[in-house]
């Protein structure tokens, strides 16, 4: 049976900012310190984290959804992609970014890295990004 995490956090910024800051080339290697791209269109590819990571964009809401099929270089070869969907909600001063990540291989251990890796290498830099711009 597949497992899913779903996260959330307030970033200083608006929806339209954080969009940009999770798809622009750019402002990816600015918050994350590494490489990415985001081809700006549902079936475009994503590659993220200096290509540790792949996969294709099922959809593209500029400002409100993002979602992709993630494939990480180090999961076993006959590992199925799994899911990441972002919902982003202007929330007072900021947006409520919510983050999903589904369909994990049957691995509790992969479930657990990539709840604590979401936080560490995503969530928590990409709020820092922005309050660092204020």
């Amino acid at each position: 049976m597949a497992s899913s995490i779903k996260l959330s956090v307030l970033i200083p910024a608006t929806p339209r900012e954080v969009f940009a800051a999770l798809t622009d080339p750019r402002r990816i290697a600015a918050w994350s310190g590494q490489k990415g791209k985001v081809t700006a269109k549902v079936g475009g590819t994503i590659e993220l984290f200096d290509g540790w990571v792949h996969g294709t964009v099922l959809e593209f809401k500029p400002g409100k959804r993002l979602a992709h099929t993630w494939l990480p270089g180090d999961w076993p070869a006959d590992a199925r992609e799994s899911v990441v969907r972002y919902t982003l909600t202007p929330s007072g001063r900021g947006t409520k970014v919510v983050l999903e990540h589904s369909n994990f291989p049957n691995n509790e251990t992969e479930k657990k890295n990539h709840k604590t890796g979401w936080k560490e290498f995503v969530l928590d830099p990409l709020k820092a990004h922005f309050i660092a711009k204020q």
